[in-house]
């Protein structure tokens, strides 16, 4: 999550740009986008500091958003929600914040945003991995995710991984800027083969339309998107193989390097959620289940 390519949940690389959804809400980002873009207060001290005690005291935490279903966006009726917000939601009021606001910009701009201090924290289901904690600390991830391919029905060319995709020479799609790109070129696919489309759903539609044999994403994205197609299905997930071994991705909420007290309280109360069950319950309306579940660490998907 072979370098530059990681996704949402999700890229490996921080400038390069998010999955996408076609579902609606995009349209209300630039409104609430004005709204939240002003300055927070300056960044606290490298021991940590004191920006908990500033949110509580102003009541509101800055959330740096990326539009981008199931992980965080504007729904229909212009309300931030998904997966990363909610679970902020839950987890800041624990911790004596009462509102979140939403500063909806580009996944390629969550860390720079970030670090200029223009929201709080990153809540956009960001994968954690060793080349953003060079610039970002991360909370303990939130979920893991495997990946899963969209096939035709009865996968007549039975793909169930990345090799098999390269050994039965089949035509492979997935997103832009997803990290299934850098998966399938790891399997020895033809980068330039590769056929980048916008998301899962232009994905289905291809392989729907037979453009296609196989889209790659994410284990539930993938099984969203195809519950409604009578003519496309969705392989078991599967770990891809990174240099080598077989590899799972978590995603996280990111804090500025010098937030260590915010990131550590954050932590605590995510951990509580966990050990309650809890946080299913807050994930699962957005299609995560017990799967999803992970005891992996920041640490561990850092590198160590």
């Amino acid at each position: 999550m072979a370098p530059p390519l990681q996704p949402l949940r999700r890229l490996r690389e921080t400038s390069g740009p998010s999955r996408r959804s076609l579902l609606a809400g995009v349209a209300a980002l630039g409104a609430l986008g004005a709204a939240g873009c002003s300055r927070v207060p300056t960044a606290s001290t490298a021991d940590g500091g004191d920006l908990l005690d500033r949110l509580k005291a102003a009541g509101v935490v800055r959330l740096g958003i990326a539009g981008e279903i199931p992980f965080g966006y504007i729904d229909r009726n212009g309300e931030l929600t998904g997966e990363a917000p909610e679970l902020a939601k839950v987890i800041f009021k624990r911790l004596g914040v009462d509102r979140v606001q939403p500063v909806p910009t580009e996944f390629g701009s969550l860390i720079p945003g970030l670090n200029s201090q223009q929201f709080d924290v990153v809540a956009a289901g960001m994968y954690v991995n060793p080349e953003r904690c060079e610039q970002v600390i991360f909370s303990d991830p939130d979920y893991q995710m495997l990946d899963s391919f969209i096939v035709r029905k009865g996968n007549p060319l039975g793909l169930r991984d990345y090799r098999d995709v390269v050994e039965k020479k089949a035509k492979f799609a997935t997103g832009t800027g997803y990290a299934e790109i850098a998966y399938a070129v790891e399997a020895g696919y033809k980068e330039s083969d590769i056929l980048i489309v916008p998301d899962q759903v232009a994905g289905l539609n291809a392989v729907e339309a037979g453009r296609v044999d196989v889209f790659a994403g994410t284990a539930l994205t993938t099984r969203e998107v195809v519950k409604k197609s009578a003519k496309a299905e969705v392989t078991e997930p599967f770990k891809p193989i990174v240099d080598g071994k077989p590899h799972v991705d978590g995603g996280a909420f990111a804090f500025r390097p010098t937030e260590t007290g915010l990131r550590d309280a954050f932590n605590v109360e995510l951990h509580k959620l966990k050990e309650s069950g809890e946080l299913l319950r807050i994930l699962k309306p957005f299609g995560f289940t017990e799967a999803e579940m992970t005891d992996l660490t920041a640490k561990e998907l850092c590198g160590g």
